[in-house]
């Protein structure tokens, strides 16, 4: 049967690599699709819309990434063979890069239901499905009719041999110094996030303007996809202001509401706004008795004049809610080793903003096994970020971490993870969480500075501290202000959140979200060297507490070494069905990892405990020494001699004429299997290996006297103790 439905395919190529975009291909029935591809990564991303049965004031946005296991050709590892509801760490992050850039971008007054969904059809090891479902969102919502004031593009940028990359290969990553996730419209940077391996603030700057002009084929192709496909748009009527209802409130509220947004603390800041708000509701509900309903614009006329106040306040006199200048850092105050029993800890505090950071060690046997679409992956660095409700007075239930609680975790890991020593120097699993115990603006950037300074009260060898700034902006009237170390009203009622993170070497980690349409990266250039400026100032205060990371680990810190056993010794290690390493692990409490090269790996729980388990292992591994005495047992007799086994799988032969000090006939009536008996080794073979015992030497001791190991020589074999026996033949 011919298939009359057609589909809209377009395509550009960009640095030798196509991109593909097709709409109307696959799921025909919602209201955009797009199947975008890159080499052999296939992305189907859908936008839907539909409207709400009550009234809200937000945009209900829900985005969805989900990396299905069929498309890298794997069945699933999970129990139950298929992909488990609950989204994976890395689909969680996907998720939030293609919402962040987004939804500053539908206009205000439409409050329908979105939903979009990227689904990983095809899984190429070379291109990442993560900028291509950025895009492909996009290109959904752009088709779509959905009001959407798009489009935009994702990309990556690395930097590899002094040369900016597109889209690199995970090859090509492996050696990039940079790897940063960015979108943008025609016009600005919209988001960003991402390492930066000490890069400077002026070569990301440059990375930025690379990606934002190298991602313009990308747009011009959504353009055209509208244009041969898109469909009619919704039309989005915002409701005409209550200009009567603004003008009360205005009048009632300018000036309590100024004084209120002067109070420096911010519940008594936040206590004092709720008094305006109660006083003009209480004044208005009087002049308007008979229609309650109107009184619910006060909240969101309130919200606008405070926003007019604060911008205003910045253009005209560059003063900020808490008195504070631009520029000027609050107030910082740090403590490191407060929990005794921790392998590390350290209390940061920024304002009103404070995080604990507990570092704890472990063996490799603790690190996190994550399965992905190029297989499973053990992690040995995890920084878990918590936000519990009290750090902002409220009540909430708790529950598992969210979105939010996910990504400032892992910007704060990315953040740390440049300065941590290789696996091959400290070969411990580490785990950071991060309590926020108070948060008025940014606690993901005191989360790394806390864990910087933990990690160092651990005793991990790092190689320099690490610091973190937020950034903040106001535009007002074609003006841009910067923002030193924004409040949480700033990030609320300003147009950016700028996160950026580093050393005095350069920055580790970065993040930016945006609220309007774009900024230019020259302001972003700018933005940086300002932080930068912040970043050193906190560095100054960090190293004034602790310079440097402790000499020694934590006494309640796992201990860790590693010893060699000849690769023959690896089985009595072992122990049958691993009786022995068994019975050490269970004495010590050890975590023990043998290599078939026999390097053995020992975590120990403490000091005490890794010196009995490293002697217990090694008394599988002990060499004969030359004129020491064993208490051995025969394990087997032969007419020349008897084998006897002086340490655990290690055996000697005393020959026969070592037996004893008067000469022996016949060597059964001396000595059987299973008899014990003390001999001294006499000689161990320096290539051979082989060890000889004397018994004789022994018995010779005991009585005063001493055998000359030096003239004993090498005695004859069986045969040659017959001194006739060449004349026989």
């Amino acid at each position: 049967m011919q298939n009359t439905q057609t589909s809209t395919r377009l395509s550009t190529e960009i640095d030798s690599r196509q991109y593909i975009i097709e709409s109307g291909k696959m799921a025909r029935q919602a209201h955009g699709d797009i199947w975008i591809q890159s080499g052999d990564t296939v992305v189907l991303v859908t936008a839907v819309t539909q409207p709400l049965t009550r009234d809200i004031n937000f945009l209900p946005l829900v985005v969805d990434y989900q990396e299905m296991s069929y498309a890298s050709g794997r069945i699933p590892g999970s129990y139950f063979r298929r992909e488990i509801g609950r989204p994976s760490e890395r689909e969680t992050l996907v998720s939030r890069l293609i919402d962040r850039p987004i939804r500053p971008l539908f206009p205000t007054g439409f409050f329908q239901e979105i939903q979009v969904i990227a689904t990983v059809l095809s899984a190429d090891p070379d291109y990442d499905p993560d900028v291509l479902s950025i895009t492909g969102a996009s290109a959904a919502l752009h088709a779509s009719q959905i009001p959407f004031m798009g489009p935009i593009a994702g990309a990556r940028v690395g930097y590899v041999e002094n040369r900016f990359i597109l889209n690199p290969t995970q090859s090509e990553l492996k050696e990039s110094q940079i790897n940063i996730v960015m979108a943008g419209s025609k016009d600005a940077v919209i988001m960003v996030e991402g390492e930066t391996g000490f890069a400077s603030e002026e070569l990301l700057a440059e990375a930025l303007s690379f990606g934002h002009e190298k991602m313009q084929p990308l747009i011009d192709l959504q353009e055209e996809l509208r244009q041969q496909a898109g469909k009619t748009k919704i039309e989005v009527v915002e409701p005409e202001p209550d200009q009567e209802l603004i003008d009360q409130v205005r009048n009632l509220a300018q000036s309590p509401l100024s004084e209120a947004l002067s109070v420096r603390d911010k519940l008594q800041r936040k206590e004092a706004k709720s008094r305006v708000k109660e006083q003009v509701l209480e004044e208005l509900s009087g002049k308007y008795p008979d229609d309650p309903d109107r009184l619910k614009g006060v909240g969101p006329c309130l919200k606008s004049l405070e926003s007019e106040i604060v911008r205003e306040r910045i253009k005209s006199s560059q003063t900020r809610i808490d008195g504070r200048d631009l520029t000027t850092v609050r107030d910082l105050n740090m403590e490191v080793g407060l929990l005794p029993r921790v392998h590390g800890s350290a209390l940061f505090t920024r304002g009103e903003t404070k995080a604990l950071g507990v570092a704890t060690l472990g063996s490799a046997r603790d690190e996190q096994r994550m399965e992905t679409l190029s297989g499973e992956q053990n992690k040995r660095f995890m920084l878990h970020y918590n936000f519990p409700p009290y750090c902002v007075g409220e009540v909430k239930m708790l529950r598992g971490p969210a979105r939010r609680e996910i990504g400032h975790g892992v910007l704060a890991e990315r953040s740390l993870t440049p300065v941590l020593p290789s696996a091959e120097d400290f070969p411990f699993t580490i785990r950071i969480v991060s309590e926020v115990m108070e948060s008025n603006g940014s606690s993901s950037m005191a989360t790394v500075c806390a864990s910087s300074l933990a990690l160092m009260d651990a005793g991990i060898p790092i190689s320099g501290p690490v610091a973190g700034i937020a950034m903040g902006l106001v535009k007002e009237q074609g003006e841009y202000f910067i923002l030193t170390d924004i409040l949480g009203d700033e990030d609320h009622l300003g147009d950016m959140d700028f996160k950026v993170a580093g050393t005095r070497e350069g920055i580790t980690g970065i993040q930016m979200d945006i609220k309007i349409s774009g900024i230019p990266a020259n302001i972003l250039g700018k933005a940086l060297i300002q932080a930068r400026s912040a970043r050193l100032e906190i560095l100054d205060q960090m190293e004034q507490v602790l310079g440097a990371p402790r000499s020694d680990l934590s006494v309640h810190a796992p201990q860790h070494r590693t010893i060699e056993v000849s690769t023959d010794k690896i089985k009595d290690v072992i122990g049958p069905g691993g009786k022995h390493i068994k019975a050490i692990t269970q004495e010590t409490g050890a975590s023990i990892d043998i290599d078939d090269s026999g390097t053995i790996s020992i975590f120990a729980p403490d000091t005490a405990a890794l010196e009995n388990a490293t002697e217990m292992i090694l008394f599988y591994d002990q060499k004969a020494e030359v004129g020491k005495d064993y208490d051995g047992k025969v394990k087997n007799v032969k007419d020349f001699g008897a084998f006897v086994e002086i340490l655990p799988g290690l055996e000697g032969l005393v020959h026969i004429s070592q037996l004893d000090v008067e000469r022996v006939e016949d060597i059964n009536k001396v000595v059987s299997p299973g008899d014990e008996m003390r001999v001294k080794a006499i000689e161990v073979g320096d290539r051979t290996g082989k060890i000889r015992l004397s018994r004789k030497a022994v018995h010779l001791e005991e009585q005063g006297n001493t055998l000359d190991l030096e003239s004993t020589g090498r005695p004859s074999g069986p045969r040659d103790r017959r001194p006739d026996s060449r004349r026989r033949r």
